[in-house]
């Protein structure tokens, strides 16, 4: 049975993830940055279990980790949880480039850096669900796209570096995709959201899971999701 471990699932596309893997009986493990949220996560998708760790905190997932039973065996891990603050560069405060650049980039380094041991023995997978600020920079996007960038070259790196050990390296770059995280980004936008007019999180699930199930021989290595005009 593959084992994953995903951050990010307490709803949108790690969530509609996590039950297409349950559903197809992959052993799915959860991420989450309290022990309350853990619980709530794992009630919401039955069959699953939950560690905690809290992205935002890289330099204490060492300890976190150290005091949580592991899966025995890893397949993948797949990088699904951010946060996005807007704002013009001659606005944006320290703190808020701090949080965003811990969960969206330092923290994702450091959790795949404590879980490379189990992911080389599996030869398993690292998945990173980056955006389209990863690719492109707009104005008001400055510190969320930095750290989307810097993802990508997290992403880039760490394939260069472990493919000696079998390890695969995806980057997926959805663009909008109807979440609670865009409801969120349009509060900042002044603008109505309409979820509509936007990638279902379920069809970004399919995308991860292609690249997923592709056999041992072959990587994606960059996948880019727009909506469909």
């Amino acid at each position: 049975m593959p084992a994953h471990l995903i951050t990010g699932a307490g709803s949108g596309i790690g969530a509609a993830l996590a039950r297409r893997l349950l559903g197809r009986g992959d052993q799915v493990v959860l991420l989450a940055r309290d022990a309350g949220r853990a619980r709530a996560i794992a009630e919401s998708l039955p069959g699953s279990s939950a560690i905690v760790g809290d992205l935002a905190q890289p330099g204490r997932l060492s300890w976190a980790l150290s005091k949580q039973a592991l899966p025995e065996r890893l397949d993948s891990v797949i990088h699904v949880a951010g946060v996005v603050d807007l704002g013009p560069v001659a606005d944006i405060p320290a703190t808020l480039w701090e949080h965003q650049l811990a969960v969206n980039l330092v923290g994702p380094a450091e959790l795949t850096r404590l879980l490379l041991p189990l992911l080389r023995v599996s030869r398993g997978h690292v998945v990173f669900v980056n955006s389209g600020a990863g690719l492109h920079a707009h104005a008001g996007w400055s510190a969320y796209a930095a750290s989307k960038h810097g993802l990508k070259a997290l992403a880039d790196s760490l394939r260069a570096e472990e493919g000696e050990n079998g390890i695969r390296v995806t980057s997926i770059y959805p663009g909008r995709t109807a979440t609670p995280m865009q409801e969120r980004v349009h509060q900042q936008e002044g603008r109505a959201y309409e979820p509509d007019r936007f990638i279902a999180a379920d069809s970004v699930a399919t995308t991860i899971l292609t690249a997923l199930d592709l056999p041992e021989d072959a990587v994606l290595t960059d996948l880019t999701v727009r909506p469909k005009p």
